[in-house]
């Protein structure tokens, strides 16, 4: 069966950065982010008996090898053992946007992937084991699921059942805009995966950073749930910076912003003054999001 699905990127208002199970993609922290309407990737899958290897079409270019090729492969072997099927499988897989570039691409794309692989592969999943599949693949993806805004809960248990996202209220809830800033397309040097657990590893700060971010969840939660804007930007630019803080002290540090990342930072604060309320939030990347 070939089966197209299309799922949309999201970006943190309250940051996940560190995994507490590297292999079942469970997180150190809880999440929350907001589905992006404009920014998406379109994934088609289809296993077949005649496909001597799994095959993987990235944005036009086939990959045959590499850390791409390879994370693809593993997924499709988490669905094909989920499903109990043997069958290769061929992956055309397409961004409307920059890849790897801070804008969250992986969890749209492993968000897609998950559609549309469990489907290929027969599977019926609903929308709480499509989260615990995508999460396997990108953390974020687990929000992509979801629209509007969505929380990714941390979970306790070790094998990750009770960790994946919920949507805390539909898109129509709330008249809240985000706009991207594509100030670099170029692919990052460090991906967020090796970037945080190099931070988990070595950042004297980190265990500070998880102390606050349940605070900083139940600010955005109920700022969003009241539609307040000021206790949602506040929290979520603070919460941004807190998680950056980690990155710049990590052993080697990383330093993901670039010139144009800090002039779009001090335009946002100087429109603040001039009484224009508007916030920043920045992923792993220089983009920056208002």
């Amino acid at each position: 069966m070939k089966v197209t699905a299309i799922a949309n990127s999201n970006i943190a208002l309250i940051k996940y950065w560190g995994k507490r199970d590297p292999k079942l993609m469970l997180p150190q922290n809880g999440s929350i982010s907001m589905t992006l309407d404009g920014l998406y990737t379109i994934t088609t899958v289809e296993f077949h008996p005649n496909y001597e290897r799994d095959i993987l079409i990235l944005n036009g270019r086939e990959l045959s090898e590499g850390k791409e090729y390879e994370e693809v492969v593993a997924f499709l072997n988490i669905v094909r053992e989920t499903a109990g099927i043997s069958e290769k499988a061929k992956v055309a897989t397409e961004n409307n946007f920059p890849t790897a570039a801070g804008l969250a691409s992986s969890a749209s794309g492993f968000a897609a992937l998950a559609l549309a692989a469990s489907k290929a592969a027969g599977l019926n999943l609903d929308k709480r084991e499509l989260s615990i599949l995508a999460r396997r693949g990108s953390g974020s993806a687990s929000r992509s699921i979801e629209g509007g805004f969505v929380e990714w809960m941390r979970g306790e248990k070790e094998d990750g059942s009770d960790s994946y996202a919920v949507q805390i209220a539909p898109k129509d809830h709330w008249d809240f805009r985000m706009i991207t800033t594509i100030v670099s397309t170029e692919e990052k040097k460090v991906k967020s995966r090796a970037g945080m657990a190099q931070t988990v590893k070595t950042c004297p700060f980190y265990r500070d950073w998880l102390l606050t971010v349940d605070e900083d969840l139940k600010a955005v939660r109920e700022g969003i749930l009241n539609k307040d804007f000021t206790q949602v930007g506040e929290t979520a630019e603070y919460n941004c910076l807190k998680m950056h803080a980690t990155m710049i002290t990590t052993k080697p540090p990383l330093i993901y912003w670039n010139p144009a990342t800090m002039e779009i930072i001090h335009a946002v604060q100087a429109w603040r003054e001039e009484g224009l309320e508007c916030y920043f939030t920045i992923d792993a990347g220089p983009n920056v999001k208002v």
